[in-house]
């Protein structure tokens, strides 16, 4: 599945790589897929600085913290993505326009979990935020599926904000994708 989608997706992803931005990517609980739909396209060192895997809360609260939200909410999405585009402010060399991607998600598990099953990602630029809110309804996508439709929304995200058009990913009967500016 995931190499299937990286092919689809391999237009979208070379003209993200051909555009001067330089990211830094921090997410929890899914987007992996699009950490390396990213790198299995060549280019990737122009784009990406650094990635950060939070999976544990207290990497999690290091990167959002002072977000006073859950750990999946548009809220700590959106500290997460300004932590990510101070630190590509930190890493980057020369004078390129910077991006702080972020994604926060709650998706199918093995325990039984009371909410929701959505996901938020995040864009920081120079000039303000998109915040992209997917809700999912519970049972109707296993969690590939649900990798994969989030890691296609962080590749959408990023997308836009690279000015690069980009497909909206294919959205399941009673999902909702909201987008925002912040």
């Amino acid at each position: 599945m995931d190499y299937l989608a990286s092919f689809e997706l391999t237009p979208t992803i070379q003209a993200i790589h051909a555009t001067p931005h330089r990211l830094v990517y921090a997410f929890a609980g899914a987007g992996a897929l699009a950490l390396h739909w990213l790198h299995a396209v060549a280019g990737s060192s122009r784009t990406l600085l650094e990635a950060r895997d939070c999976y544990a809360p207290r990497a999690l609260a290091e990167i959002a913290a002072g977000s006073g939200a859950g750990a999946v909410s548009g809220e700590t999405a959106r500290a997460m993505a300004v932590w990510a585009r101070q630190r590509a402010a930190r890493l980057a060399e020369g004078d390129w326009p910077l991006l702080g991607v972020s994604c926060t998600a709650a998706i199918a598990t093995d325990r039984a979990r009371r909410g929701a099953e959505r996901t938020f990602v995040a864009v920081c630029g120079a000039g303000g935020g998109k915040l992209y809110a997917l809700e999912m309804i519970k049972g109707q996508r296993d969690r590939a599926s649900q990798e994969e439709i989030v890691s296609r929304l962080v590749v959408l995200a990023i997308a836009r904000g690279c000015e690069v058009s980009a497909a909206e990913p294919g959205l399941g009967e009673g999902e909702r994708l909201e987008i925002t500016d912040w």
